[in-house]
């Protein structure tokens, strides 16, 4: 396992809301960036978002002013990922582009590569079964917005080395972020709580027993919550919600994780959070 080291760029692959974070702060840190997507509109969205993110971020101190950005490079397959130092998976929460995605990128990085996954709930030992080496394959759940939020939640496989998750390490306070280190699981620590109080949240406002609005003004100011379960919800977005509860439930059989009837009518509906403009609020674009 070769410790990652600034010689090589960071490969993202997934060009969405979280692969745009993680380029964010990267870039930020001084690292160049190999972003992966197969649709190139994803790409020209992400190099005309991130300057913007990468601005906010400078402006709320969360990176460093004096640091010249990493430059982004930009690709539509895993060709060249041999020049990566580490290779960070952000493909959708489903476990099919994920394990293409591993499995592609397992081939085309050089022996040793520090492989991770942003994996919000699939267990890390399911996906390391798509990887030439599952020993350098570990779980690093980033947080929305990973550039603004400084801890991350670091998951060991069955499977994982020593090497990897000591360079995991090395990469993320690179980062200048800390980490806790937590055992695999459908959900693993955050999710497997986080999402059932989403879900229950959603029930709560589809019983009429109260409104968005009063469930997360209950958590903000009796809880001392910094966002409530709804707002929190539409910034992940509400399809990645669905998608982690539908895993959390047919890999632990709890009935709790069956993604209630208002969460999927919103899915259904394109009204996913933030990134549309609405979900259980309204956001005002910023285009």
């Amino acid at each position: 396992m070769t410790e990652p080291t600034d010689a090589g760029p960071v490969a993202i692959l997934g060009a969405g809301v979280m692969g745009r974070g993680i380029a964010t702060l990267a870039a930020g840190r001084g690292r160049p960036v190999l972003l992966v997507d197969t649709d190139p509109d994803q790409l020209a969205g992400a190099l005309a978002t991130v300057p913007g993110q990468l601005r906010l971020a400078q402006l709320m101190g969360a990176l460093p002013r004096d640091i010249t950005a990493g430059a982004i490079e930009t690709a539509t397959s895993v060709e060249g990922l041999d020049r990566a130092t580490v290779v960070v998976e952000a493909v959708t929460e489903r476990i099919e582009p994920k394990v293409r995605a591993l499995a592609a990128a397992s081939e085309a990085v050089r022996p040793g590569t520090l492989l991770i996954t942003n994996t919000s709930a699939i267990p890390i030992d399911e996906l390391a079964g798509s990887v030439d080496r599952p020993e350098d394959l570990v779980g690093a759940h980033f947080m929305n917005p990973p550039y603004l939020i400084r801890t991350v939640e670091v998951v060991r496989g069955r499977r994982t080395g020593e090497a990897a998750l000591a360079a995991v390490g090395t990469f993320l306070t690179a980062l200048g972020l800390e980490y806790v280190v937590v055992a695999d699981g459908p959900g693993f620590v955050i999710n497997r709580i986080l999402q059932r109080m989403i879900n229950e949240a959603a029930r709560v406002v589809d019983e009429g027993k109260a409104t968005p609005e009063a469930v997360d003004a209950l958590f903000t100011g009796c809880l001392g919550h910094t966002t409530g379960p709804l707002a929190t919800a539409d910034l992940i977005g509400l399809d990645n919600v669905v998608d982690s509860l539908t895993v959390l439930a047919s890999r632990t059989d709890d009935a709790g994780y069956r993604p209630s009837s208002l969460l999927l009518d919103k899915v259904r509906a394109g009204h996913l959070g933030r990134k549309t403009g609405s979900g259980f609020f309204e956001y005002r674009s910023t285009s």
